[in-house]
């Protein structure tokens, strides 16, 4: 390994922005070090990678569709299969998921899940202090001694190793920056800082369990992303004195362009790729973004958008097609609602688009599925048992399907009603007023809403705004109501008066500046890539 490391370039010199208590036995110098090595061998490609994302959006703003690529066609055609996977991610039947604050990560290892995904991604608002929090609570869990104490006296601590979920984590992706540490005056990227961090604490402890580390990787767009996620856990496998593929991923397919590329993707991290994600939620903010200038693609307002629509079904079922062809899981989308308290009829039915939800994924093929609330364990187990009696359905080939471009780019038959309209901006002035006051994942309206659901509404008022430019014809209610900015206007000074509560809201401090910001963001001439990238700047 001494003679690897020789030929590497020498580490940057770190700065940290920000000093909170206990960042120093996070942030030793070893581990500055480390993330450092990482910056100076990686940021590089990384931002390459950036540049070819904004030369394919430039593409599709002037008419061009994602499409399968030709390249990459010997790949598609091939015979090839990904690396085993490991004992402890055979049944994966139902995950949770959720920010990484420790009374999180005690309840949701604790839930009776088989999986825990630890979210520092879109249900964490990353402030400088939830970032280290979530490693320090995730490094004091897989050290068995994670305890929280809530403001009420309740005590939480950890159930037995082997009563616990497996743990995964998900890093932010490779678009956003660690503004709180620079390496040689340039941010570490996101991804880097969170993966990198929790591996340099953890990954020695993990493998020590056959327990990975294990990871889910977002946002990805491309193989040559996921071939850049390859290298960089190759190399901290180097770095950490691992074997080979010890560090095991799960792709989350939630863009365009990558579900034109599964194979792809499955492919260049065939060593230690498990599986890939239906990342729903994402995947329809995609959809709205990559093809934002296309005016025969504009879907319906947000609650329309069901995964019976047929783009939605051909991407899920190509999904579990490819996996299973390369033997890896094809893990199901995510159940957004949480217990409707007080009125039995609403609960009921709210359960029963969960059930249905989920019988559909198991029937499709898929290999397990996400809740984001304890009480829909149950559920979601009980309909896979019923029809998943194996630990997974790896087996069943899905032959029958044959999803070509236009299946997963055919665009959705619905409306525009203005309560749609209105809905998509409260939920998104909420969630972004609840995201500047540091809290990632936020209930509204009987849904746990996190980055991704937000973004929808945020992209679709955008699109739907702009349609009028450039002398167009502009979009219309259902009730011929035309979609222009007096009706957005009309929406968010009408807002404030549907918060009946808003002193106890999260983030209800910050309701005036999540107006000003999404009446910018919505009047732009561009459209912003993330609603986050500009947050970002003004959180601690």
């Amino acid at each position: 390994m001494s003679a690897v490391l020789q030929d590497r370039p020498e580490p940057g010199t770190v700065d940290l922005t920000r000093s909170l208590p206990g960042q120093d036995a996070l942030l030793t110098p070893a581990a500055q070090t480390f993330l450092a090595g990482l910056h100076v061998r990686f940021e590089g490609e990384r931002q390459a990678r950036l540049a070819a994302r904004r030369a394919r959006q430039a593409a599709f703003d002037a008419g061009a569709l994602p499409d399968f690529r030709a390249d990459t066609a010997s790949i598609r055609a091939a015979d090839w299969r990904v690396a085993p996977i490991p004992a402890a991610l055979q049944d994966r039947r139902v995950e949770i998921t959720g920010p990484v604050d420790p009374k999180m990560v005690i309840n949701a290892l604790n839930s009776g899940a088989n999986c825990y995904m630890a979210d520092f991604e879109d249900s964490t608002s990353p402030t400088w202090a939830n970032l280290l929090a979530g490693q320090q609570a995730l490094r004091e869990a897989i050290a068995g001694t994670l305890a929280f104490s809530g403001d009420n006296g309740k005590q939480y601590a950890l159930r037995p190793e082997s009563e616990q979920a497996v743990l995964i984590v998900r890093p932010r992706g490779w678009h956003l920056d660690e503004k709180h540490v620079l390496v040689d005056g340039q941010r570490l990227s996101a991804s880097l800082f969170d993966l990198g961090l929790f591996c340099f604490h953890n990954a020695a402890a993990l493998a020590a369990k056959d327990r990975g580390p294990y990871f889910y990787l977002p946002k990805l767009q491309s193989m040559e992303e996921a071939a850049l996620w390859n290298a960089v856990l190759g190399d901290i496998e180097t770095m950490l004195g691992l074997p080979h593929g010890q560090l095991k991923v799960t792709v989350l397919i939630e863009t365009l362009p990558a579900a034109f590329e599964m194979d792809e993707i499955l492919y260049a991290l065939k060593d230690r790729i498990v599986g890939l994600n239906c990342g729903r939620w994402d995947y329809i903010f995609s959809y709205i973004k990559t093809l934002r200038r296309h005016r025969d693609r504009v879907l319906p307002e947000r609650g329309q958008v069901t995964m019976v629509q047929p783009f939605l079904r051909a991407y899920s079922e190509l999904l579990v097609k490819t996996c299973h062809r390369r033997g890896a899981h094809a893990m199901g989308g995510m159940a957004a609602q949480i217990p409707i308290s007080g009125d039995d009829a609403a609960n009921g039915a709210a359960l029963a688009r969960v059930r249905a939800d989920k019988l559909r994924e198991v029937t499709a093929g898929h290999d397990g599925t996400w809740v984001a609330h304890p009480a829909l364990i149950p559920l979601a187990r009980e309909v896979f048992d019923a029809h998943m009696p194996e630990a997974n359905q790896v087996h069943i080939a899905r032959d029958d399907v044959h999803a070509e471009r236009d299946d997963l780019l055919r665009p959705s038959l619905g409306t525009i009603t203005k309560a749609g309209f209105e809905g998509n901006v409260e939920v998104c002035v909420r969630y972004l007023a609840a995201w500047l006051d540091g809290n990632g994942c936020v209930p509204i309206h009987w849904l746990m809403e996190d980055a991704a659901t937000a973004e929808i509404a945020r992209t679709q008022l955008w699109q739907w705004l702009h349609f009028a430019d450039d002398g167009h014809e502009p979009l219309h209610l259902d009730d011929g109501t035309p979609v222009d900015f007096a009706l957005l206007e009309r929406a968010l000074i009408g807002l404030p008066s549907k918060f009946v509560d808003q002193l106890r809201m999260p983030g209800a401090s910050r309701i005036n500046e999540a107006i000003g910001m999404l009446d910018r963001l919505t009047h732009a001439d561009e459209l912003a890539d993330f609603l986050t990238l500009p947050a970002y700047e003004r959180i601690d």
